[in-house]
């Protein structure tokens, strides 16, 4: 049911981001082309990983995750960052979404990773019972900052002075 995604699941992976971006109501935002995906998942220094869940009868792809190494610095080990696990709707309900997320957890035990962490969206209700069911815990103590577009080139730029630091 769950695999280890191969360069050939580059477009599978690429079209199932653009879906999630669709449920999350901001396709626009998706504008990672599969030339990225493949060189973040399978260049000379891979960036990210990714697994594909299939249907056990048929073998069709049903879903993905997609994850990054973090680092704790107050518990001295790696973790796993889960950007993105996304199960085709017709395919929600088949466990398929358990599967990918234990199989993160495995990792993690294997590896002596001592955290899985993901964001989701607060309207996002079946995801966050989903989440809740297998025991984690919301961090409603920390809110998430982003940085992008124009704020991201105006604080990065070089000749930017330190006013405010």
């Amino acid at each position: 049911m769950i695999r280890t995604a191969a360069p050939a699941d580059v477009p599978l992976i690429h079209t199932l981001i653009r879906e999630l971006a669709a449920y999350e109501k901001e396709p626009q935002e998706a504008r990672a082309t599969e030339e990225q995906l493949h060189e973040a998942l399978f260049g000379a220094r891979p960036a990210a990983y990714a697994h594909v869940a299939e249907d056990d009868a048929t073998g069709e792809p049903v879903g993905f995750c997609l994850w990054f190494l973090n680092f704790s610095t107050w518990r001295g080990v790696h973790g796993i960052y889960l950007e993105d696990l996304y199960v085709r709707p017709e395919a929600r309900g088949g466990g398929h979404g358990k599967a990918l997320l234990r199989e993160l957890a495995r990792i993690c035990v294997e590896r002596g990773y001592e955290r899985l962490e993901w964001s989701v969206l607060n309207w996002n209700a079946p995801s966050i019972g989903f989440y809740e069911s297998l025991g984690a815990k919301p961090q409603d103590e920390w809110t998430v900052y982003r940085l992008t577009d124009g704020a991201l080139t105006a604080l990065g730029a070089r000749d930017a002075g330190p006013e405010g630091d």
